[in-house]
């Protein structure tokens, strides 16, 4: 059986430098279970829980966008397999859907006993009808999501296809699934069969979220709309238009993410920022997510950022230049709102577009004092400034002129300094613990 590996005090130093922990558990018969612990860069907002599809794994690619994604948005997310899928022990033929509720359960007692008690459940596919199962068994839940779902267990044995009377005649038959051969015994079709999942939900008193895309081939439409119809109130139904069932674009598992980070916002509060150990700072660190992907944690605001799909990103988030090119957008329009203030000045909603592009030193006509890089290359951002209402030429000349003295336009135009230094995580965190003392 799997001990914590870490106190609560050396987990917060791990919050701080990593995003993704591996750690283990036992599970419904005593089996190791393999697990990854998704925390955000700073503090923890909230605990979930996820359940991945039937036969499936909790690296799955949507599983891992989806929780890196939410872990960027301040909730910490533990994924796990199943017994006897993906790195966890056991044997899968011995297992069914009972079992697969117990090992949530067991999850949520390690979340319980090691962090925290998890708030939301977050289940895919199969793993969508287990959360809802055990959600009533999870005092400290106050959200659930189904992605992809079914209300009737049984609905899934079509997967089996003609095996299922094989199975009932001869007690086991050899299956493929997804392209993989699975043992299933005749107690998974009993099991599954003599599920109710229609009473567990209409008495878990959870608030629910259902995800489906309306051309699921895998698990239909009407699937969702049972369990929608079985939930009370409060419940949301998101269609995933375009989605499949495995949600194999990346652009819909980090829609789905979004969604579920936007919807859960309800249930909790954020943590006060006198708890945050890091206030000033920008932390950045690499999700896991994706070859580029990054949880970038400012203040008591969470964003990510990434790089276009051409060039090997998730295209998840603004890639960093985005990121310079919006600084410089939003410090135009805020420092042109404090003008127009100062000046008791009746001035419309102020849009700024920026581009950025790199061109030939050579080439640049209005690129001033600009000096090139390597290759002769000149970072070229370009500035529209948009105002709703009539602007004179004389006005328009002014507003461009305070744009200029922008706090942030005026470091891009200055050299500005950099220091960097390269710490392991293990001094980090003896700088934090220092930093506390009374010196």
């Amino acid at each position: 059986m799997a001990t914590a590996t870490t106190t609560q005090s050396a987990a917060r130093a791990v919050r701080l430098a990593s995003t993704q922990v591996k750690t283990e558990f036992a599970g419904h018969s005593g089996e190791t279970l393999a697990a990854r612990l998704d925390l955000p860069a700073g503090p923890v907002r909230a605990y979930a829980l996820f359940a991945h599809c039937f036969t499936c794994s909790k690296d799955l690619n949507a599983v891992k966008t989806i929780a890196a994604r939410l872990a960027a948005s301040g909730i910490a997310v533990l994924r796990f397999d199943f017994t006897g899928l993906g790195s966890s022990e056991g044997e899968f033929a011995n297992t069914n859907f009972s079992s697969n509720v117990q090992d949530l359960l067991k999850a949520s007692d390690y979340l319980r006993e090691n962090y925290e008690a998890p708030t939301l459940l977050i289940g895919h596919s199969l793993g969508g009808a287990a959360v809802l199962a055990a959600a009533g068994e999870i005092p400290e839940v106050k959200g659930v999501v189904t992605i992809g779902a079914p209300a009737d267990i049984g609905h899934v044995l079509h997967l089996l296809g003609d095996n299922i009377e094989d199975i009932r005649e001869n007690g086991l038959a050899n299956v493929s699934l997804g392209g993989r051969p699975f043992t299933i015994k005749k107690q998974f079709i009993e099991d599954a069969e003599g599920q109710r999942l229609s009473d567990r939900i209409a008495t878990m008193h959870k608030a629910l979220l259902v995800m489906h895309a309306p051309l699921d081939d895998t698990v239909s439409i009407d699937q969702a709309a049972k369990i929608f119809t079985a939930a009370k109130h409060p419940k949301s139904f998101v269609s995933l238009d375009g989605a499949d069932h495995l949600l194999l674009r990346a652009e819909d598992s980090a829609y789905v993410a979004r969604v579920i980070g936007a919807w859960a916002e309800r249930f909790w509060e954020l943590i006060d920022i006198a708890d945050r150990t890091i206030e000033d700072d920008v932390v950045v660190s690499e999700t896991g997510g994706g070859k580029f992907q990054t949880a970038v944690l400012a203040g008591r605001h969470r964003l990510i950022a990434d790089e276009p799909v051409a060039v090997g990103g998730l295209d998840s988030g603004p890639s960093p230049y985005g990121y310079l090119s919006a600084a410089l957008g939003s410090c135009t329009a805020m420092t042109l709102r404090m003008y127009a203030d100062h000046k008791k000045m009746e001035l419309g909603k102020i849009s700024v577009r920026v581009s950025h592009g790199k061109v030939s030193g050579d080439h640049c006509v209005d690129c001033g004092d600009a000096v090139a890089g390597p290759g002769g290359k000149i970072d070229r951002f370009e500035r529209e400034i948009e105002i709703e209402g009539p602007v004179s030429d004389e006005l328009a000349a002014k507003l461009a002129e305070i744009a200029d003295k922008c706090p942030v336009h005026r470091t891009l135009e200055g050299k500005a300094a950099v220091v960097t230094t390269v710490v392991s995580v293990e001094e980090m965190a003896e700088l934090k613990g220092s930093d506390r003392g009374c010196g």
